[in-house]
């Protein structure tokens, strides 16, 4: 079972969600990634800081034991540009890490009691937020760029989404 729960989050998060965000920034410039709407809404560069944020808290810290350096609030108030092939292979090197991490995992780390952000999660239940929480964000992502652009991103580019059964 902790193969078959490690495959699908290292496929939702490295091979789907990922591939999403590269997806779209490669339909955008470092000024529009990192261009804020308005004052309540962050720029895309911002959520890349704070989905790498919350993946090494939670992956790399909760499950992989190392140190939670984690400020969060800069993820949200960094306004330099960093560009975007700079974001992307960051979060590239952060998924090597993770799968690093996954490799070393065993049944009981599944079911132990961490305690992350001030939360106690089980280690199922840190996989769950992650890969619920990168969803999150890459759906922000995703529509963001398709306002900008006016385009479909093409996900599931020949695929039949219709078939039933």
């Amino acid at each position: 079972m902790l193969e078959i729960i490690l495959k699908e989050a290292e496929y939702r998060l490295v091979q789907e969600s990922v591939l999403r965000i590269k997806k779209c920034f490669a339909q955008l410039s470092d000024e529009e990634i990192w261009s804020r709407p308005n004052t309540n809404l962050v720029s895309l560069g911002n959520l890349i800081l704070h989905l790498c944020g919350n993946v090494r808290q939670y992956i790399l810290f909760g499950l992989g034991g190392h140190a939670d350096q984690r400020e969060r609030q800069s993820e949200f108030d960094h306004a330099e540009v960093i560009p975007k092939d700079q974001l992307l292979s960051e979060l590239d090197q952060l998924m090597v890490e993770v799968k690093e991490v996954f490799s070393n995992l065993n049944s009981e780390d599944l079911t132990r009691q961490y305690t992350v952000q001030g939360m106690e999660l089980t280690g199922f239940g840190i996989i769950m937020h992650v890969v619920e929480h990168f969803s999150y964000h890459v759906g922000q992502i995703t529509w963001h760029t398709k306002l900008l652009k006016d385009m479909d991103m093409n996900y599931y580019d020949g695929k039949d989404l219709n078939i039933t059964g």
